[in-house]
């Protein structure tokens, strides 16, 4: 699993388009996948679950990105970076931010490549075998 993170409009799906000719699912899990694939917008998929217990809904998700990383060739997952900055005023986006940072924190330890995007510029974070 190849791990795509940066701030909104950073770009990130540029960089992905760039590197990857993949079937692209936006905010969608699918139940089989096959060749290579991109998981964009995640945390939308997340605002749909805000009223569950966060760190179930976390585990969740992951174990099915983990399902969908096990069929795929390549998987590349875009995560939106909201763990920096102020923190939101209203309680779902405080959560959302909250569940968010307990999802990419499973992931990013499954993750065998890490790459953040800052202004168009890729850094990479983690390279290697998954932890």
């Amino acid at each position: 699993m190849h791990i795509i993170i940066g701030g909104a409009f950073n770009g990130k799906r540029a960089y992905v388009k760039q590197l990857i000719d993949a079937t692209w699912y936006e905010r969608e899990l699918p139940e089989k996948v096959a060749g290579n694939i991109v998981l964009a917008n995640i945390e939308g998929i997340l605002q749909e679950h805000l009223e569950e217990e966060e760190e179930q809904v976390a585990s969740d998700i992951a174990e099915k990105i983990r399902l969908l990383d096990a069929q795929s060739d390549e998987l590349v997952v875009i995560l939106t970076d909201m763990g920096r900055g102020v923190v939101p005023l209203e309680k779902e986006q405080r959560q959302l931010r909250d569940t968010c940072g307990r999802l990419y924190q499973l992931l990013f330890k499954e993750a065998t490549t890490i790459t953040r995007i800052w202004y168009g510029i890729p850094e990479i974070l983690k390279k290697g075998l998954a932890q």
